[in-house]
């Protein structure tokens, strides 16, 4: 072999090396990418026994202080809005279930964490594939994190087709109306209103009401 086919064979052997090199330190590079990927905190769905919701948070909550996970598990939402209900002309108040059956927890999802989480009492299950739990959308999560946290109530009011109520503030202040249709979805009915002898009839919110 002369010495000018050793160099250029040093120096293929110099490239392929090289090559190598640069293809192992990519593969390391993305495999600490995915690595540093799975440790971000992330929200996750959990199913619960119906009306175990509120449990679920607080037994969570003890868990995660017992077994030192603050580390991991970060934040436990139970997505709630504001229901006023009026009853005998009282007005209260009452927090109802945006999801019934199901908690947020935002964490890092690994073996430890998802044990802590799986196996708290009245969890049934993550939501996601039997083997992998899937992580929500951070878009979807702010919606029903705003929604949570909005002033805006649900008003329900125990009346009926064929109630008379007083009309207490528009257009017909006290005025007496029959009960045609209600809507509580809209928190609104159709009602009867004498007019001149006529009856006709109007559209109203249930807090433009009083029961009789």
């Amino acid at each position: 072999m002369t010495k000018k086919q050793k160099s250029m064979e040093e120096e293929l052997n110099e490239d392929k090396l090289a090559e190598q090199e640069a293809a192992e330190a990519e593969a390391k590079a993305e495999e600490e990418a995915k690595k540093a990927k799975s440790n971000e905190k992330r929200w996750y769905i959990v199913h619960t026994y119906s009306g175990h919701e509120n449990k679920v948070k607080v037994n969570l909550e003890k868990r995660i202080e017992y077994m030192n996970m603050g580390e991991k598990i970060f934040r436990i939402e139970v997505p709630q809005k504001t229901v006023t209900q009026i009853k005998g002309g009282k007005k209260q108040e009452r927090e109802e279930k945006i999801f019934p059956g199901y908690v947020l927890v935002e964490m890092i999802m690994d073996e430890d964490s998802w044990y802590v989480v799986r196996h708290t009492a009245g969890v049934t299950k993550f939501v996601g594939s039997a083997k992998r739990p899937i992580p929500a959308k951070e878009s979807e999560i702010k919606k029903i994190l705003h929604r949570s946290s909005s002033q805006t109530q649900k008003i329900e009011l125990d009346v009926k087709a064929g109630d008379k109520v007083r009309i207490v503030s528009g257009p017909f202040a006290d005025f007496i109306a029959d009960i045609i249709e209600v809507y509580p979805d809209k928190s609104k009915l159709r009602a009867n209103v004498s007019i001149f002898g006529r009856e006709t009839p109007v559209e109203l919110e249930y807090k433009q009401i009083n029961k009789l």
